[in-house]
Parts: C-alpha cells; sequence; structure tokens
C-alpha cells in the first residue's frame, strides 16, 4: 500500500511516516528486492498505478500527504510520531510550522475539494428534483467529516486531523464493508438462482437442480488447505514460490524474503499475497463451479485470521518481532483445520435473504415507476415535436407564398399600367394628346413669315365679353 514514488523518493523512510501511509491506504506495495539501508539509494523505477482505497476523498488525501511529505520538519516529525499520535491527529499540530509554500498549496487543495463537493451536492439536488431549493452549503457541507465546513478557503491544523481520524476510521470499517458487500452479491446470486427455478418446468427444474448439486459437490472436492499463517502453510510458500528446502525453513529469512518493499514490516498486501497457493487450491477461474468472488472473501478471510494472531498493536502492520513472536505460539505448529467458506454457515440467514428479496422488489417497482414516467414524458414529447413540426409547416407556407407575392409586386412595378380592359394606358394617353394637339389654334402668318398680331377670326368656342 506504499506508493514507490514515497518509497523511491525516501528509501529510508522511517516506520511512522510508513504507518502514516498506511492508515491512509495511500501507497502500492513495491515489488522490488530488499534495500540495503547502508547503500546509496537505487534509480527511481517507472512507478505503477496507485491502488484506489476506495474513500470518496481518496484523490483530495493523497494529496495532501504528497504536499505534508516534501515538508523537511513534518518529516523529521513522523520519524518519532508513534502509531497512536498519528491515528489520534495528534501530529496535526505539527502543521503551523511547515513552510509557506506547503501551506499555500494545501489551501489550494482544500478549496478545490470544498468545490468538489459543492458541485456533487448540487448534482444530488438535481438529480432529487429540487433544484429550486436553495443550498446552504455551510450546512451541507458537514456531512463530510474529513475537513472543516466552517472555514473553507485555508487548510488549518483542524483539517488535518479531521482527514487523518476519518481515513482511520473509514478504513478500519472498510473490511466489514466488504463483508457486508460479499454478502449482498452471495444474496443476489441465490435470488437469481431461485427466480430461474420459478421459470422452468418440473423436468427441466429437477434437472437444474441436480446439475447445480453437482458443482457444488466437484468444488468441494480439493486438498487440504492449510491454515493461514501456519508452519505448514509458510513452508508450502518457502517450498513452492521461495524454491527452497522445506527443511531447512527459517522465520526470520522467510519474513526478510517476503518483505517485498524492504520496510521492515509486512503489510497486508504482502500478507494476502502469502496465501495465493492455498487459494489455487480451491480456486480455479477455468471451472464454472469455482467463484472469484467467493475467492477474493476467501483471501480477506485468511489475512483478517493471521492480522488476529499476529499483529499485537493493531497497526495493520505486521514487524519482525510480532512475526517471530507468533512463530513461537501453540497455534504456529498445531493449527486447527482451516474451514473455507463451503465448510462455515452461510454469510446470510433465510430472514436477510428475505429482507433483501423485498428490497429488490421495492426497487424494481421503483425503477417501474420511473420508466413509465419517462414514458409518458416521451409521449409527451413526441406529441409536441408533431405539433411543433405541423406549425414550422406552416410557418415555411406563409414565408412560401409572402414571397410569391413580393416576386408578383415586384414584377407588376416593371410593366407599363394597364386600363380597366387591359390596354396599355401609355396607348390612351398618346390618343389624347393627338385630340388635344388637333384643336390648338393655328396662328397666321403674313407674306414676311411673321405672326399678325390679331386672329383672322375669332375662335368659336371662346366666351363673349360684354361692355
Amino acid at each position: 500500500m506504499l506508493s514507490n514514488r514515497c518509497t523511491h523518493r525516501y528509501p529510508r523512510m522511517t516506520g511512522g511516516f510508513k504507518v502514516l501511509l498506511l492508515l491512509l491506504s495511500l501507497c502500492l506495495v513495491v515489488w522490488t528486492k530488499p534495500i540495503d539501508r547502508n547503500q546509496d539509494p537505487p534509480e527511481e523505477e517507472k512507478p505503477e498505478e496507485n491502488a484506489d482505497t476506495g474513500l470518496y476523498y481518496d484523490r483530495y488525501l493523497r494529496e495532501v500527504i504528497e504536499v505534508l511529505e516534501t515538508d523537511p520538519h513534518f518529516r523529521e516529525k513522523l520519524q518519532t510520531a508513534n502509531t497512536d499520535d498519528i491515528k489520534n491527529g495528534r501530529l496535526s499540530k505539527e502543521l503551523d510550522l511547515v513552510g509557506h509554500h506547503v501551506r499555500t498549496r494545501l489551501d489550494e487543495l482544500k478549496r478545490q475539494e470544498v468545490s468538489r463537493l459543492r458541485m456533487l451536492l448540487k448534482a444530488k439536488l438535481d438529480s432529487t428534483n429540487a433544484q429550486s431549493v436553495q443550498m446552504d452549503h455551510a450546512s451541507l457541507l458537514k456531512q463530510f467529516e474529513h475537513l472543516d465546513p466552517h472555514n473553507q478557503n485555508t487548510f488549518e491544523a483542524k483539517d488535518l486531523e479531521l482527514l487523518i481520524v476519518t481515513a482511520t476510521k473509514d478504513l478500519e470499517n472498510f473490511d466489514a464493508e466488504r463483508h457486508e458487500e460479499f454478502k449482498r452479491y452471495e444474496m443476489l446470486k441465490e435470488h437469481e438462482r431461485r427466480e430461474y427455478l420459478k421459470s422452468l418446468d418440473q423436468e427441466k427444474r429437477e434437472e437444474e437442480e441436480k446439475r447445480i448439486k453437482e458443482l457444488k459437490e466437484k468444488h468441494r472436492q480439493h486438498p487440504k488447505v492449510n491454515a493461514p499463517g501456519s508452519v505448514d502453510q509458510l513452508r508450502e510458500v518457502w517450498k513452492e514460490t521461495d524454491g527452497l528446502d522445506p527443511q531447512e525453513f527459517n522465520p526470520k529469512t522467510f519474513f526478510k524474503l517476503h518483505d517485498t518493499n524492504g520496510d521492515g514490516v509486512l503489510d497486508e498486501q504482502e500478507l494476502e499475497a502469502l496465501f495465493t497457493k492455498e487459494l489455487e487450491k480451491v480456486y480455479d477461474p477455468k471451472n464454472e463451479e469455482d467463484d472469484m468472488m467467493e475467492m477474493e472473501e476467501e483471501r480477506l478471510r485468511m489475512r483478517e485470521h493471521v492480522m488476529q494472531n499476529v499483529d499485537l498493536n493493531h497497526d495493520r502492520l505486521v514487524s519482525l518481532e510480532e512475526f517471530l513472536k507468533s512463530t513461537e505460539k501453540k497455534e504456529f505448529n498445531n493449527p486447527n483445520e482451516w474451514e473455507t467458506l463451503d465448510d462455515t454457515k452461510p454469510v446470510y440467514t433465510e430472514e436477510e435473504l428475505q429482507r433483501f428479496e423485498a428490497e429488490l422488489q421495492d426497487r424494481e417497482m421503483e425503477l417501474g415507476r420511473r420508466a413509465e414516467k419517462l414514458r409518458q414524458e416521451q409521449e409527451l414529447l413526441k406529441e409536441r415535436s408533431k405539433a411543433l413540426e405541423a406549425q414550422k409547416r406552416e410557418y415555411q407556407q406563409a414565408v412560401m407564398e409572402m414571397s410569391q407575392k413580393q416576386k408578383e409586386q415586384q414584377a407588376l412595378n416593371r410593366q407599363p399600367p394597364s386600363g380597366p380592359n387591359g390596354e396599355l394606358q401609355f396607348q390612351q394617353e398618346m390618343q389624347k394628346l393627338a385630340n388635344e394637339d388637333s384643336q390648338v389654334v393655328k396662328v397666321p402668318v403674313n407674306q414676311n413669315g411673321v405672326q399678325n398680331n390679331l386672329p383672322a377670326e375669332p375662335p368659336q368656342n371662346l366666351p363673349q365679353h360684354t361692355s
């Protein structure tokens, strides 16, 4: 669980810092040869991907630790810190003495985390159709225990204390959550099996029940499984994995061989790696009767068994001293026979299964109601779409008619005006002008071409004037 970035940068990592990082599950095991602390640090290798802790604030947790480990003062305090100081958050008081650039970066990380949590809250409210509700961020942020909601801008000692304490508590409950998740998996599998059998007729149901029974019996036929942490189990690893003579088994040498990152302790992942040979006796991914989810549950049970008997200070680490003490116990040489999941009682009761099935039924009904609501909304959207499409066609038709009228009007404006009988109006005007020209009075001229002052006779249509 230690990050290779951490171990490569600081090959002489102290136990206190290892405990802190382990408690927070920030790092991966480095599968390299044991480190000689008297030699120079090895060349940096390409880091592997960090394993997600499963916490919803995993990234924030990692980034805070990565920033803190760059401060020399904080690292110095970690060298002398014990497990209780770290788990209880008392180490957070040293935050006031770290460098300014570290505090600035921590402030930035906290503001980013607060912003992320606000987005989560908004998404949750949106999903519950509560968009109109006025959000009180300060109150809503109180539900997140890994930071101080009253101060949303700066990273203080209280934030580090809350982060460590909350992460420690959450990770200590992580195994219990994994067991609960496995229980729900088993109940769902049994529920689906029963529902499938109900769908078959009598003959096929009997055939399927017989087939399932044969698969279960086949799964039980496996070699003896050694109790994890016993001398038989460790000697088998010594022989099969390490390629050494089982008669020359040495606990101290075994410990150093399997302390793969050379930090002086066996963490949970290093312990679980020791159980692979035992698990292969029972589970094979190629076999239909072997469930790999059950294999992982078996691995977890084995690790918990060893931790319960070996980890004396409950720091989720096995030191060399603890390991050697465990080899002196009676259970090490004469262990009880290990009972696999098949040998133990079911992980759930019939009452728990019935409650689980009731929950599934309620959930299916709720999903059905949501599906029906979505179907109705879809139908409504289709009707609206049809109405909008019809309205669109009407608008298009109106636009086409207006465009046609405009074209006709433009054509009329380019032609001369016409009369009531269709004749062009300019012909009537020309005829009228011709008639008027015929009525114009001709003025006589004399022999010299000069007009006379008076006409030869007055026009007939002029009015007569009286004195």
